[in-house]
């Protein structure tokens, strides 16, 4: 194999490597803020900017929000009885009972997903799926 056609073979290599790479870099970018929570007096409605879709997570009578938790395509509620997540894919509010006696140790929500840590458990939401996953502390 001669020179010029190794040099060639580099270049289309580094090529695609930078496009590649480009556009992972613009994939990354695309996760604008599309997901926005409204609290109302007994509910708390998710807005799905991009989809246009309204998601309705009603409380009950006792029941009060502690805490939130918003990223660009995921939010969590944190209420006393319970553990409420909705995704920006069409797939609507899921929620975990709270045990009893059940601490918040951390939470955070970034892009896609959502982490709680409690005094029992280790709790995930996936935005994409709208599933929770736990696993016991």
């Amino acid at each position: 194999m001669n020179i010029s056609v190794l040099s060639r073979y580099i270049k289309a290599l580094l090529c695609s490597l930078l496009f590649a790479t480009g556009c992972m870099a613009i994939a990354e970018d695309d996760l604008g803020k599309s997901l926005f929570l409204v609290d109302e007096s007994d509910r708390v409605v998710a807005v799905n900017a991009e989809t246009g879709q309204f998601f309705d997570f009603a409380l009950s009578a006792k029941e009060r929000i502690r805490d939130r938790f918003v990223a660009n395509r995921v939010a969590v509620l944190v209420t006393n009885q319970r553990f409420a997540g909705v995704g920006s894919y069409p797939s609507g509010w899921s929620s975990l009972r709270r045990k009893a006696g059940e601490n918040i140790v951390s939470a955070e929500a970034v892009d896609y997903s959502a982490l709680i840590v409690t005094s029992d458990r280790i709790l995930t939401f996936n935005g994409k799926t709208g599933a929770w996953s736990e696993k016991r502390r």
